[in-house]
């Protein structure tokens, strides 16, 4: 591909992220690459067929718009998978392909009456308990949440049997985010129908029934267990410790994907920080669908609040949260969802036990101690080089090469540079992420630009300004 083709895309990315934000881009097209351009066509490519699917349904035109303000010639998008993604198999071969997957079912059966033998059913299976309240019905979604939602709802919409679009699902967030909410809403909803097994457990809970089983040497019987699961869900994955577990887990994960079932994994961390972990399941989870949560937006702050308060007007008819200590709340409580929780709580126990109306300065003072300093930007490898090929007019992928122009090389040595000095990640792991590059080549470029930074006064002014772009 010539570097003219990759400047274009370059300026039509652009184009892209100004008009439909930088939330949307990063959900969306972050996993977009451009393949070639010819006849009047625009190839283009994503991991995942879910991608695809949800890009030609919604942002077909706009994509289209964008290319043509930068080409005016092309008249049309082409786009494509760039990996098979695996299926389930047939049951016989001879079998009729299956029809078209029936609209889509409604996912709230695990309120109310349904909830009891949903539970049940789960639990009898060993899984981990279920929390009622953690159902679609109760999930507010927003910027930072869409395609994680999207995502938990198409599997936990699909039937025994129906291919898989994505495999694992692997959705990461920091504390209080939503992670286990989500996971559990596919838990209920997905168990509420007749035809399908899904099983919810805690890494804790995986390694708990692992040990037990090899105590009672049923490790076996456990194995085929979880192997005859159609959805099986992992929760807290950073938490998975010990080398005979996490080969048992490695075994499982591979024996679900080949045989076509579905899995679905949370943890704090994208799987390529999950150090602890063997390479060979890092490398499989990464191969799957991977979906961040980001931190919520004070938009979503405020209507989490709001569905809480509703939620706890069910029962206590007379509470009531006056609008202006909702945004007062949604403003000064920023780290997670579950401070915002505790806030409605507090707010509610006061009104109950002290019979007195929630007012502004009843709010400031109950809540005081959860209104924490705001956590310092954590900044990920992907930004920087995000960020520094942008600076610099060249692609992340030339970053990673083993292209030796000095085009690409100056932006690369200032990139590991930034790694090492915004980031907490060792030298191997900074060299893992640059290509599979030796620690010593990632010491080389720190040492080398930390020499050009001292005398030349250019250089020193563009790093400190990519700093402060990516700590903004």
């Amino acid at each position: 591909m010539v570097h003219t083709e990759q400047d274009r895309w370059s300026r039509v990315k652009g184009r892209l992220r100004a008009s439909v934000g930088e939330d949307v881009y990063s959900s969306w097209f972050g996993r977009l690459d451009l393949e070639d351009i010819r006849d009047g066509s625009v190839h283009l490519s994503v991991p995942t067929r879910f991608l695809k699917s949800w890009i030609q349904t919604h942002y077909a035109d706009r994509v289209l718009q964008c290319w043509q303000a930068e080409l005016p010639q092309v008249s049309r998008i082409d786009l494509t998978v760039r990996s098979a993604m695996r299926c389930a198999a047939p049951v016989k071969a001879a079998e009729p392909a299956r029809e078209e997957r029936r609209e889509t079912r409604a996912v709230h059966e695990a309120r109310g009456t349904a909830a009891a033998p949903v539970s049940a059913s789960h639990e009898a299976l060993g899984g981990s308990p279920l929390d009622p309240r953690l159902t679609f019905a109760t999930f507010v979604t927003g910027r930072s949440n869409t395609l994680a939602h999207a995502a938990a709802k198409q599997v936990a919409e699909g039937r025994h049997g129906d291919p898989v679009m994505f495999n694992p699902l692997y959705i990461h967030a920091g504390v209080g985010l939503g992670k286990t909410h989500l996971l559990q809403a596919v838990t209920w909803a997905g168990n509420a129908a007749p035809d399908r097994k899904v099983l919810y457990l805690t890494a804790e809970k995986f390694m708990y029934g692992f040990v037990a089983a090899l105590k009672t040497q049923t490790a076996l019987a456990f194995k085929e267990a979880l192997r005859g699961i159609d959805v099986l869900v992992i929760d807290d994955l950073q938490f998975l410790q010990g080398k005979s577990t996490q080969a048992e887990f490695c075994h499982t994960l591979n024996a679900l994907i080949d045989a076509g079932r579905q899995v679905v994994i949370a943890a704090d961390r994208p799987p390529s920080d999950l150090e602890s972990l063997d390479e060979r399941v890092r490398s499989r989870l990464a191969g799957g669908l991977v979906v961040e949560m980001g931190s919520l937006g004070e938009e979503l702050r405020l209507e989490i609040l709001k569905s809480r308060v509703a939620a706890a007007r069910t029962y206590h008819a007379g509470f009531d949260v006056p609008a202006a200590v909702l945004e007062y709340l949604a403003r000064s409580i920023t780290h997670n969802g579950r401070d915002l929780d505790g806030a409605v709580n507090r707010l509610l126990a006061h009104s109950k036990l002290n019979g007195q109306p929630v007012t502004l300065e009843m709010a400031e003072r109950e809540v005081r101690d959860l209104i924490r300093p705001q956590d310092p930007k954590r900044v990920k490898i992907e930004d920087i080089q995000r960020v520094v090929a942008r600076q610099y007019s060249v692609s992340r992928a030339d970053l990673l090469s083993s292209r030796r122009t000095a085009n690409v090389v100056r932006p690369r040595q200032v990139a590991m540079y930034l790694a090492k000095t915004l980031t907490l990640r060792s030298l191997p792991e900074i060299g893992r992420r640059f290509g599979g590059r030796d620690h010593t080549t990632v010491l080389h470029a720190v040492r080398k630009i930390e020499g050009l930074i001292a005398k030349d006064n250019a250089l020193a002014n563009e790093v400190e300004l990519l700093k402060r772009q990516l700590q903004e």
